[in-house]
């Protein structure tokens, strides 16, 4: 009964989460004499759990794309070469969260349920994050308190320190032990209402945005290696989000893939970088990760290019999202950070630091716990750990080598494109994009229109290849 209930919630979540449309509409809703005025707390956080990791798979479903995990299978399609496109839609979901996420906070702080305030602020550090990094500037300071329906821009740096600043305080009401309303077990669809699970992920999280700032002078890895180890210590601990009103979104895509309704095809460097051609060590996570093609191949889609095998998409002579997958099964969860990904950020600041021993081990740790959450056999995750290639000694790893590995680990995250801008898309063999809009590599987005159409204070996009200031 209780998963019908779930079931039935995130349609409803849903269904309502696609009829608004903007900031602007955010603020209508006040006077409308057909909705709650003031949502309880344990509706809340199911909303915003719920939409927290929508909206993950929903940019992810953007980025994934600049990363080369997926390929458009038509030629020139604006995802694949970098055209200033509309994310309308992604920036309203995630405004429209983060307004659910501030009432859920304000209402916390007034009845004095602090584990409420906690997981508030991790949320809206995450969100805060993602805007930023899709847009750089964004509204925050102005955007939720009603006072103004066209808010200032915070700058970059600014939405930065605010995020972590979130997490610091998110940390400190979490571990307060007076909250007066406890989280709801059944309505924390993230971490099913476990404190302490909130305070790993809020340092993972909290990892990640010390670990991005690595072109700049005040990274410190030690700060990094400090987060790492307050937060996940196995793949039990991932973030991760499986309620949907009908399947996994990405199982949806492949699903349409599979009736000829065409999304979801992997990319040519992806599956290249896992079936022996680039690296010449065939991954076992390939087989996880998507089906082989009719010929019984790995083959994948060229950006740019479009489709290439002789049957046009009639035949599945390219691979593309699987829903046999671990990762993009019709109930896999939609994982927002990882352990295994947390092992990579422990191994490249540690690599950073000096300590090449604990380095490797971390990198090796990453690697298998990625193998053990794809459900690689043991003996095919050993074998490919003790190749040549990959279990390589801590003398001879590489900052290239732990950006390799992780480019696996986050597939389909939206964190990957943070660290191919912060490696400079380096990976082997690693191109432009045929008939690509820009001379190098993509590095933000063009402000939605609507936001420019309602919004004055809305910057001029620069160039979609200006990096955002922590990539310079």
């Amino acid at each position: 009964m209780k998963k019908i209930v779930r079931y039935a919630l995130a349609f409803t979540m849903l269904g309502a989460a696609m009829g608004l449309q903007s900031c602007e509409d955010y603020f209508d809703l006040n006077d409308n004499p057909n909705l709650v005025p003031v949502a309880p707390l344990s509706a809340l956080l199911s909303t915003t759990t719920h939409k927290t990791g929508l909206n993950s798979q929903r940019v992810a479903a953007t980025t994934s794309f600049f990363v080369q995990y997926l390929a458009s299978p038509t030629a020139g399609s604006g995802t694949d070469t970098y055209q200033v496109t509309d994310y309308t839609g992604t920036w309203d979901a995630l405004y429209l969260a983060m307004a659910d996420i501030y009432d859920m906070r304000q209402k916390g702080i007034e009845e004095g349920a602090s584990d409420y305030v906690g997981v508030a602020n991790v949320l809206m550090s995450y969100h805060l994050s993602l805007v930023s990094d899709l847009w750089g500037d964004a509204p925050y300071s102005e955007g939720f308190d009603n006072s103004t329906l066209t808010p200032g821009f915070d700058t970059e740096e600014e939405l930065y320190a605010e995020a972590l600043r979130l997490l610091d305080e998110g940390i400190a009401e979490l571990q307060k032990t007076d909250s007066k309303v406890v989280l709801d077990d059944d309505n924390d669809l993230i971490h099913g209402g476990d404190k302490d699970a909130w305070i790993k992920t809020a340092n993972a999280l909290k990892a990640r945005l010390l670990n991005k700032v690595s072109k700049q002078p005040s990274y410190n890895p030690a700060a990094v290696l400090s987060a790492v180890e307050n937060s996940y210590k196995s793949n039990a601990d991932d973030a991760e989000m499986a309620v949907f009103a009908l399947r996994n979104p990405w199982a949806e895509v492949a699903r349409s893939n599979a009736s000829l309704i065409l999304g979801g095809w992997l990319s040519e460097q992806l599956v290249d970088h896992l079936n022996g051609k680039t690296y010449g060590v065939v991954d076992p996570r390939i087989s996880r990760i998507t089906d082989r093609t009719v010929t019984g191949t790995y083959v994948g889609t060229p950006n740019g290019v479009g489709n290439v095998g002789p049957a046009n998409n009639t035949i599945k002579d390219e691979v593309y999202i699987s829903r046999n997958s671990p990762l993009t099964g019709e109930a896999s969860p939609l994982t927002i950070v990882s352990y295994a990904e947390m092992k990579f950020v422990e191994a490249e600041a540690a690599f950073r630091a000096g300590d090449r021993q604990r380095a490797y081990t971390a990198y090796l740790e990453g690697i298998r716990a990625h193998m053990d959450k794809l459900e690689v056999p043991v003996a095919e995750r050993d074998a490919y750990l003790s190749n040549p290639a990959v279990g390589v000694g801590a003398a001879n790893l590489t900052l290239d080598l732990i950006f390799k590995e992780k480019y696996v680990v986050t597939y389909l995250n939206p964190e990957a494109w943070n660290d191919a801008r912060r490696y400079n898309y380096q990976y082997a063999n690693f191109t432009l994009p045929a008939n690509a809009a820009l001379p190098t590599y993509i590095r933000r987005l063009a402000y939605p229109q609507g936001e420019t159409s309602k919004n004055p204070n809305t910057p001029d996009s620069p160039v979609l290849s200006e990096p955002l200031w922590w990539d310079q």
